[in-house]
């Protein structure tokens, strides 16, 4: 709980937000992995990344991205250092000159992240 608090990547069982994303899945698809850094998930499928930013002082608001695997052409991940506590992943997606960026504390699991990330860009 604390690591969410601080903004730590920590991992979620996929079936405790299964239910919750059924209704956005094709048929087929299946949950693989997913992280959570505080309100915000990374959500890696068979045949995607989606992205949840929960908005909002509730976290009712949410911007969802779906971001197929095959139209990220790289990503880059910057680690933690001494001065600057926070790790940054930015993930290019073909076609777009702005990256999708997203923060991580200094603890997160951003390897994991990456690894996964990184597993299903190289199918």
């Amino acid at each position: 709980m604390l690591q969410g608090l601080f903004g730590n990547a920590s991992e979620v069982d996929v079936k405790d937000i299964q239910k919750d994303l059924e209704a956005m899945l094709v048929d087929g698809e299946q949950l693989v992995r997913a992280f959570r850094i505080i309100r915000d998930l990374f959500i890696f499928t068979d045949k995607r990344l989606i992205l949840i930013d929960k908005q909002g002082i509730t976290g009712r608001k949410a911007e969802y991205h779906s971001i197929p695997y095959k139209s990220i052409s790289h990503f880059s991940v910057e680690t933690a250092g001494s001065f600057d506590l926070d790790a940054e992943m930015k993930i290019y997606i073909s076609g777009n000159m702005n990256p999708i960026e997203r923060e991580f504390k200094r603890g997160a699991d951003i390897k994991g992240v990456q690894k996964t990330l990184a597993q299903f860009i190289m199918k």
